[in-house]
């Protein structure tokens, strides 16, 4: 039984761990050069994007196992293992463009119903595709993230004096306008006296008008960072009082675990699987309410021992989402289908229960 794999940003580390035993599909213009060197490539095809991955891809790997990572499949594919990661476009379908958000709203349910499994990355996810019936309970398999990739990266600590941080006690968040991010919660909170004295660090895409236009009020104590490289963001985390995240809903949090892996203490929102996540290691604060983030941040800034305290469980937390973890729930997955497949029992290591 042949087993392709359809790979995208977020599918990168997994697909490093398969080497020769899988092959990428890909249309022929699609930039590969950050996917494994060692997997063999299938490049055929006219087509691109949606068009491609709706039509030639079902029709090239027909019979094959084929995995797909982020959101979507083939509609016509029976033999796929689809992983959807969050139910955003359900419950704060006003974070993406209307067009998107009906165009998913309408497929994963179709996915949900043809895969052989919905592969998700929490319980919480799994939980939610049942709400909203994208899939049934029985065929969906839970495997997180792994995050060790986090300090992979050398640090380069010259975005500390770029952007004038050096010697300054600030937040780092990620810049975002989606509605779901919920930026606003932790904007009021640093538009209040009481964090006047912090810098609040804004990274990421959206930049300041952006946010204006999202009709977000910005603080004067606030900078915003930018696009970063990872030995940057790596940097600006390690230097950083903690790293908040106020979403109102999660699938996973990647964010703050890569945070917690490098000594930052978290202080995240009590929405979606953040707390399934970050467990008892984390701050955590209503996102709908600026003073719990406050008296969080102030906790941290304010208190030696309660950053130490976080800093060192965080890091524990954290080491127990590994990518060697991820992929062996993922082998126990694939033994779980092949053996459905061929009628018989595939001998071979169950993964391990998530954290």
């Amino acid at each position: 039984m042949g087993l392709v794999l359809q790979v995208h940003r977020h599918a990168e580390e997994i697909a490093a761990l398969f080497g020769k035993a899988a092959v990428l599909s890909l249309p022929r213009n699609a930039d590969d050069r950050s996917l494994p060197p060692a997997m063999a490539r299938d490049r055929r095809g006219v087509l691109s994007g949606q068009l491609w991955e709706q039509t030639e891809l079902p029709a090239r790997t027909s019979g094959k196992l084929l995995l797909n990572f982020c959101n979507l499949a083939p509609i016509l594919s029976s033999t796929s293992l689809t992983m959807i990661h969050d139910t955003q476009v359900f419950t704060s379908p006003q974070s993406y463009t209307p067009a998107f958000a009906q165009f998913y709203r309408f497929v994963q349910p179709i996915l949900g119903a043809r895969a052989l499994r919905v592969l998700t990355v929490s319980q919480h996810s799994a939980d939610q595709l049942v709400q909203w019936n994208v899939a049934r309970a029985e065929r969906i398999r839970v495997i997180p993230n792994g995050i060790d990739h986090a300090p992979t990266a050398p640090s380069d600590p010259s975005i500390l004096a770029r952007l004038g941080l050096n010697g300054t006690r600030y937040v780092l968040a990620l810049s975002s306008a989606q509605a779901h991010k919920n930026l606003g919660t932790l904007l009021a909170a640093f538009g209040a006296e009481d964090l006047a004295d912090l810098v609040l660090v804004l990274f990421g895409a959206a930049g300041p008008e952006d946010l204006r236009e999202a009709r977000y009020v910005l603080p004067p104590n606030v900078r915003f960072a930018g696009r970063l490289s990872d030995g940057a963001l790596r940097a600006l985390t390690e230097a950083a009082l903690c790293y908040a995240m106020p979403s109102r809903t999660e699938g996973f949090g990647l964010p703050p675990l890569e945070a917690m892996l490098l000594g930052c203490p978290a202080v995240v929102s009590t929405g979606g699987a953040l707390p399934e996540v970050c467990g008892d290691a984390a701050l955590y604060a209503d996102p709908d309410r600026p003073a719990d983030w406050i008296a969080a941040i102030r906790a941290v800034a304010d208190d030696a021992a309660v950053r130490t305290r976080y800093a060192a469980i965080g890091r524990e937390r954290a080491g127990l989402f590994t990518w060697d973890r991820a992929g062996e729930a993922l082998m126990g997955v694939l033994r779980e289908v092949a053996g459905d497949r061929s009628g018989k029992t595939i001998a071979g290591p169950l993964e391990r229960d998530a954290p």
